[in-house]
């Protein structure tokens, strides 16, 4: 029997505000455990949330990135579950009437364009954090109470492991561009669930799933995906039925692990938050968030191939992140060619950026340094492979390029009287090759250029010394 596999993803990103969403503490990731809590992020008896305007500016412009329709009104639900990390004893979510709804986003699959619906988008808090390995017993920190989340939920249409960490990625990427995540998978900053069940090729009705709680790695997600289908398909096809459960997935053993049995949304006991009104959203102040939103990774891919001509699987590495796109145009914009300029930033700028472990933008190699040196090679001033001696060492030591080139003396000969009497001693040493070319040898030119960049010790202009050997040995024999 043939099998559809049957994805569904809801990703939790935290969002990048100052404070928490429902009161005034610093909303950071780590620092000394039980330093940032207060009476709200406990739950203690009269204290009373206060909602974090950001976090709803923050909430509409993503729902704006992916086509969701945006509620004037959604409402605040408290979501029951006893839980050591969940002080409150709920979660304030959204549920019945959310902020966000009815989206979706293309990914490639195939080399064909796949549109994932979103179901919803909707704001909740963050629970705290159990901490398991560092006592006898489980220890309690407050500060991640309360920090503000927005949970995408898609539509059941994904149907293999690639397209979800596909799907992922591209979430990741509008999250960055938009700048309200940072993104951090080791830090949790943003983490999935994935539900994921299987069902006979042609039948309508879902099959049973499972959930795997709490990825904050997407090549563990695509793998624990495929594991859990394989399991699946193991347990209907001897005959036995798939129970609904929680599992996680255990790297080490590179297996699921049941967690506990899945509860239904009946369980969670959903209402209306009575210490919250209804959150309205003017017309007026949608739009104004809409405008807030800078060019986004599908539009700025297809401009860079579009305007540009930067072939497609280059554009895609130009635009996977906003710091890389941004670093490139600006290349540009200091007025560097677009070939040279999106190899250097693929190559050595990627490169350099990695072995430190920084972002472009924190390189010295500024874009604008990075069009100084291709403008000294396109004018003929330094060779293509002094520049990289030139941008690797103006990063290491924090010169400007121009310094570098005198300091380290790259600059290229392109006096033709200097040039013309090197290549005039060589091709008398090499009389023999000379005859060999004329006679029909063209492949010699490389020797000859070779040996003349031995003799002015590799300052000389490669352009002038091919045109002066050209004009030296003639075309040679035909």
């Amino acid at each position: 029997m043939g099998f559809e596999t049957v994805i569904g993803l809801e990703i939790h990103a935290e969002l990048l505000t100052d404070t928490k969403l429902f009161c005034g503490c610093r909303s950071v990731f780590g620092g000394e455990p039980n330093t940032r809590g207060c009476p709200v992020c406990l739950g203690m008896p009269g204290s009373l949330p206060v909602l974090n305007r950001k976090v709803v500016d923050m909430a509409v412009m993503m729902g704006h990135a992916v086509g969701c329709t945006i509620a004037n009104s959604s409402i605040f639900a408290r979501k029951n579950y006893f839980y050591p990390d969940l002080p409150k004893g709920y979660q304030i979510s959204q549920y019945e009437r959310p902020l966000c709804t009815n989206g979706s986003i293309d990914i490639e699959v195939g080399g064909k364009t796949k549109r994932i619906g979103i179901t919803r988008i909707h704001v909740e808090e963050d629970a705290g954090k159990s901490v398991h390995d560092q006592d006898v017993d489980t220890l309690f920190d407050v500060n991640r109470c309360g920090t503000p989340l927005i949970e995408i939920v898609s539509e059941p249409d994904m149907r293999s492991p690639s397209e979800a960490y596909d799907y992922l990625s591209a979430i990741q990427k509008i999250l960055e561009y938009i700048g309200i995540c940072d993104c951090n998978l080791e830090e949790g900053s943003m983490r999935c669930d994935a539900n994921v069940s299987i069902r006979p090729v042609g039948q309508q009705k879902l099959g049973t799933k499972t959930e795997l709680k709490n990825m904050n790695s997407w090549r563990n997600v695509e793998r624990a995906l495929a594991y859990e289908i394989q399991r699946q398909r193991g347990i209907v096809e001897s005959g036995g039925k798939v129970v609904q459960q929680t599992v996680l997935w255990d790297d080490k053993a590179q297996r699921t692990e049941p967690m506990r049995t899945k509860e239904d949304e009946q369980d969670y006991r959903y209402f209306p938050d009575p210490d919250l009104t209804p959150l309205q959203v003017s017309d007026e102040a949608i739009e104004a968030l809409r405008g807030r939103l800078p060019e986004l990774p599908a539009a700025r891919r297809s401009r860079f191939v579009d305007a540009l001509k930067v072939n497609a699987e280059h554009a895609a590495v130009l635009t996977d992140s906003r710091a890389v796109a941004d670093y490139f145009e600006q290349v540009l914009a200091d007025g560097a060619d677009v070939r040279q300029a999106a190899n250097w930033v693929m190559g050595d700028i990627l490169r350099m950026a990695k072995e430190r472990k920084t972002e472009v933008s924190q390189l010295w190699t500024t874009p604008q340094r990075l069009a100084a040196v291709l403008k000294l090679v396109a004018d003929g001033t330094i060779s293509a492979t002094a520049a990289k001696t030139v941008v690797d060492t103006a990063e290491s030591q924090h010169k400007e390029p121009s310094e570098v080139v005198e300091q380290l003396g790259l600059r290229q000969v392109s006096d033709t009287d200097a040039l013309g009497s090197a290549v005039d001693a060589v091709l008398a040493a090499s009389s023999a090759e000379v005859q060999r070319y004329k006679a029909g040898e063209a492949k010699l030119m490389g020797f000859f250029v070779g040996q003349v960049m031995k003799a002015t010790k590799g300052k000389g202009n490669p352009k002038e010394i091919n045109r002066l050997l050209s004009e030296r040995l003639g075309r040679g024999a035909q």
